[in-house]
């Protein structure tokens, strides 16, 4: 591949990084922050924005650079474009199509990656991919959100997983602890699919899988053993023992439940498992994800637990809130998870101009 086209990855992580924002703005606008619109459709938007135009853009885009392919760009290109037109607000359905191609898209890529890599951990990773394609789908069919986005959720636990679960054959896993990681893995998959035509049954098999999922996780992850060490290594290793917590959380959540559709504990579910779980896999693979794709290191700075702390104290806040019906804790909440967010951001622009910490 030319270099010409791999300087491509800017502009597709620019992308990413937009929709995050908007994604935020609207965020908060459904917290009641009294923000200016900019467009009637961008409250409606947040989700898709969030998992699909963020998150989908930057998984697709790192499996992109990693097997260096020009094609393999398409995926995060479409799924970016489509965040633009959800920003843009343009009616019809531009853009769920362009998303749900997108997905197409990475479900191709991990075929190719499973192809030349067979293993357990590449093919959790594809489902993941394929849960992501059948919650577009769903969407783009008009399926209401809250039946859509157990599937974006599916996606974004199954390829984390996978990508844990990679990192934790260092650790020589029995073949009784990959059975169990099947069966877990089989319980959560057929509570998307109860879901449905049966929501709330869905709902809590799904939340069953997701508590299953943490405690294996929690047990089996190598981060168990790396969050004795130092710097770095160990900064990642406790963002995601805390994410694990956080899955826990959402599953026991979602167990309890049951079929949610709107309101504070739709609110709830939702967010310590996107917020809690995602963002904090997300906060610790940063400062290895953003150099393996900009080609820049990221400095570790003890400064990094700042945006780390505030993600799950103003997360507490918030769940808080949500459960006893208290709408300032919950609005302050999630004006405080945008701040941990932004300051997140700037942690890691800060990380790659800087000298590392030693804490």
């Amino acid at each position: 591949m030319t270099t010409s086209w791999h300087r491509i990855r800017y502009p597709l992580l620019a992308l990413g990084m937009v929709a995050l924002l908007a994604a935020m703005w609207a965020g908060l606008l459904r917290l009641g922050w009294g923000l200016p619109m900019l467009r009637p459709t961008l409250p409606i938007a947040h989700g898709p924005l969030m998992v699909s135009g963020f998150l989908g853009t930057l998984i697709s885009l790192e499996r992109a650079v990693a097997l260096g392919r020009r094609w393999t760009y398409v995926p995060p290109l479409l799924t970016g474009l489509g965040a633009l037109v959800l920003i843009a607000g343009l009616p019809g359905t531009i853009g769920p199509l362009l998303i749900t191609f997108g997905s197409l898209g990475l479900v191709a890529v991990f075929a190719v990656i499973v192809r030349r890599q067979p293993a357990l951990y590449t093919m959790t990773m594809e489902i993941g991919a394929i849960a992501w394609l059948v919650g577009n789908g769903l969407w783009l069919a008009g399926r209401p959100l809250y039946s859509v986005v157990l599937w974006w959720a599916g996606f974004l636990v199954l390829t984390i997983a996978g990508e844990r679960l990679e990192l934790s054959r260092l650790l020589h896993l029995s073949r009784w602890s990959q059975i169990a990681f099947l069966v877990i893995v089989g319980v959560f998959l057929a509570g998307l699919v109860v879901a449905i035509p049966a929501l709330a049954v869905g709902m809590r098999l799904a939340g069953a899988g997701m508590v299953a999922l943490a405690l294996w996780l929690l047990r089996h992850d190598i981060a168990r053993r790396t969050v004795r060490q130092t710097g770095l290594t160990r900064f990642i290793a406790v963002s995601l023992l805390a994410g694990y917590v956080w899955l826990g959380i959402g599953g026991l959540l979602g167990l309890f439940f049951g079929e949610v559709v709107a309101g504070p504990r739709y609110d709830a579910v939702l967010h310590s498992i996107f917020l809690g779980f995602v963002f904090s896999m997300i906060f610790g693979h940063a400062p290895i994800i953003f150099p393996a794709v900009l080609g820049t290191k990221v400095a570790f700075r003890s400064a990094f637990y700042v945006h780390l702390a505030l993600l799950h104290l103003s997360l507490l806040l918030r769940i808080a809130g949500d459960l006893a019906s208290w709408v300032p804790g919950r609005q302050w909440g999630g004006l405080l998870n945008v701040v941990a967010l932004l300051l997140f951001l700037a942690n890691m622009a800060r990380g790659m101009r800087s000298p590392a910490s030693k804490a």
